[in-house]
């Protein structure tokens, strides 16, 4: 029950906002998130932004946690469904050039941050966790299709991919300082997870 009650979005926590008030909000949550990265993220300051009490945020927000997750929510670009192009070659490689495109844009550094953040704020880990759970598998959707198309046998596994191709996006990304250009994506389908997916 207090699980539930943890996970529940901030309108079913106490009084219910008005939503363009919690979309203000929400919004200075995550325009501060990218500005300070989320150990230097502050309510007051976000409070201050937003022109609301911190007892506000505190009410309907009681961790920091939890606020940071609901703006991610709430703020992120929408995820696109998965790609359809008639081929699983096709459909990864549209898959990863999105993921490339999200990950060299303003949100790019946000994301990168939180994830070094998970490491030392078990709450923060488990909300965002909980908020991917929720989430359509695109690894899975795709396969399968692949799999209906005869592109793939049973007994491949999915979840390789969101294993391994995440790790090498962000590391070439931020780590090496390397692009994400065509080139390394086609590295990405061709010689890495095709080659895993269609292995014996």
């Amino acid at each position: 029950m207090a699980e539930q009650a943890r996970s529940a979005s901030p309108a079913a926590r106490g009084r219910r906002l008005d939503s363009d008030r919690e979309q203000a909000i929400l919004r200075a949550a995550y325009e501060l998130l990218s500005e300070t990265g989320y150990q230097g993220l502050r309510v007051d300051a976000v409070a201050a932004r937003a022109q609301a009490s911190k007892a506000t945020l505190y009410r309907h927000w009681p961790t920091k946690a939890e606020l940071v997750t609901d703006a991610v929510r709430a703020c992120k670009a929408t995820d696109a469904p998965p790609p359809d192009t008639g081929t699983l070659r096709g459909d990864l490689r549209a898959w990863f050039c999105d993921m490339a495109t999200m990950i060299g844009s303003d949100e790019g550094p946000l994301l990168a941050g939180l994830f070094m953040a998970l490491h030392t704020d078990p709450e923060l880990a488990a909300q965002l966790r909980q908020m991917r759970e929720s989430k359509i598998p695109l690894a899975e959707a795709i396969c399968a299709r692949a799999e209906a198309r005869g592109e793939l046998r049973p007994g491949y596994d999915a979840g390789l991919i969101d294993e391994i191709v995440p790790a090498l996006v962000f590391m070439r990304r931020f780590a090496l300082g390397e692009p994400l250009d065509l080139a390394f994506l086609d590295h990405l389908v061709d010689d890495i997870v095709l080659p895993l997916l269609t292995r014996d």
